[in-house]
């Protein structure tokens, strides 16, 4: 039986056992990990609702800053992108990972840069708009810096969003609460403001992940001299930049009482976590 063999490794082996139950656990996480991160259907399932999420907060970010020249790290499809240029704006460039279907861009394919957003990103061009959207928790942490100073060379002002702790999500390993990247701005001497989170809560429009994370940072110098970013800045509540949307509160408590759509993103970071504490459990019992 395979406990038997199990005993017999922790009799002779000690640090064998050990690299058993890590193997364990590793296998069991990358089972619901598929090879390719983001397929074909990811971005499929995904563009509809960037789309419309997009169409309902640019319009408040143009009321800050009227950009000529945007980019955009992790810009999947373009969904973003498209939005600002049907409000004409005049260029646009949208970098993200080589596995992107470029069939299925709604940016110009010129305009699209296959890069590797774990590395720093540089590129000869100057933005009046940097983008990163739900991104930053796809990498790796100890690439948040990395990613950060990409995104504050390129821009003065930040349109920005991540994923918190236990959002859920594919392929999400860098989930952080918004002060977590507010303190790596700070390091740029970029501050956050929360003028957009308020006007889209309710907008069923927009994707509850979007209403809840979303912040524009923007240089210090730059808010301290334009009148409507130093109104917006003032209406910011820094120790208060951690929320959570109902339709995530609900779909932790009661699944049943929103859309199956809106509640899948949320199962494998469960499934996941719930394997994990049972291989630990197995780890303990096991005399460790």
């Amino acid at each position: 039986m395979p406990c038997v063999r199990i005993r017999k490794t922790v009799q002779s082996s000690p640090t064998n056992l050990r690299m058993n139950a890590k193997e364990m656990m590793r296998r069991k996480h990358n089972a619901f990990m598929p090879a390719i991160k983001y397929t074909k259907e990811f971005y499929q399932n995904n563009w509809e609702g960037s789309l419309r999420s997009a169409q309902e907060i640019i319009p408040i970010v143009l009321e800050l800053v009227q950009p000529r020249r945007v980019v955009e790290l992790g810009c999947g499809v373009g969904a973003w992108l498209s939005v600002l240029k049907s409000y004409g704006v005049e260029y646009v460039l949208g970098v993200d990972g080589d596995y992107v279907n470029r069939e299925q861009l709604l940016i110009p394919k010129e305009q699209f840069i296959p890069f590797d957003l774990e590395k720093p990103f540089r590129i000869e061009k100057d933005f009046d708009l940097a983008i990163a959207l739900e991104v930053a928790e796809h990498l790796p942490r100890n690439c948040s810096e990395i990613f950060v100073s990409s995104l504050v060379q390129l821009a003065p002002v930040v349109l920005f969003s991540a994923a918190v702790p236990f959002q859920g999500g594919t392929h999400h390993i860098n989930e952080q609460w918004p002060d977590f990247w507010a303190n790596i701005f700070s390091e740029h001497n970029f501050v956050p403001i929360d003028c957009i989170r308020k006007r889209v809560w309710q907008n069923e429009r927009v994707e509850w992940w979007y209403a809840q994370n979303t912040l524009i940072y923007a240089k210090r110098e730059l808010v301290e001299e334009n009148v409507a970013f130093t109104k917006a800045f003032k209406g910011t509540c820094i120790s208060q930049l951690r929320v959570i949307h109902p339709l995530r509160y609900l779909a932790a408590v009661d699944p049943e009482r929103i859309p199956l759509r809106r509640i899948l993103p949320f199962v494998q970071k469960v499934v996941l976590s719930s394997l994990k504490r049972r291989a630990k459990g197995s780890f303990n019992l096991l005399g460790h």
